[in-house]
């Protein structure tokens, strides 16, 4: 089967992907010693790359061809979708975080929360796929980058000479300025 055949789904285009990749270090390690893997999804915000735990995203999928916005809500707020017959906020997290609209072309995907009691999507420009990193290489520190999210980010995965800044998932969800996306009233 091509990667080409499954564009269209984005979710079984990393399963495959993440399969192939197994398949392929099995090969390669033979005799080599097991290294210690950590697992996340890679997503471009502008022309930066993060990663985000894999156990934080639940599904990858093409934007919501409908969304309803909200009446009073914050910018980012896109609005809410019905996603098979969920309700879920979707946020562009690159407004949110100040670095200007998302456009919603056709590389641009939702990531959505594995956090059921926040049921969101998370609008990004891109999803790059699976990456995995030796847990050796991971660093606590953390990369000045041109979206501010230093809040977010908790260390950097390095990969083939890259390096992907750490975006928590959960800390984003947990920030009260996240969850009140109403806008202020004047007075």
């Amino acid at each position: 089967m091509s990667l080409s055949e499954l564009i269209d789904d984005p979710f079984a285009l990393l399963l495959e992907i993440e399969k192939r990749a197994k398949e392929a270090i099995a090969r390669g390690r033979g005799s080599q010693e097991q290294v210690e893997e950590w697992i996340g999804v890679a997503f471009r915000l502008g022309s930066e790359q993060f990663v985000a735990a894999r156990s934080d995203v639940r599904e990858v999928l093409p934007l919501p061809s409908q969304v309803t916005r909200v009446p009073g809500s914050k910018p980012w707020l896109r609005g809410i979708a019905n996603v098979r017959g969920q309700l879920l906020t979707i946020v562009d997290l690159k407004l949110f975080l100040g670095a200007g609209p998302t456009h919603p072309d056709r590389k641009a995907r939702i990531l959505l929360a594995a956090r059921r009691d926040v049921p969101t999507a998370i609008v990004v420009d891109e999803v790059l796929g699976f990456r995995r990193f030796p847990v050796k290489d991971f660093s606590d520190a953390k990369p000045k980058t041109s979206v501010r999210c230093d809040h977010y980010l908790v260390g950097t995965h390095r990969h083939e000479a890259e390096d992907y800044p750490l975006f928590d998932l959960g800390r984003l969800l947990d920030d009260p300025s996240f969850l009140n996306a109403g806008q202020l009233k004047a007075g």
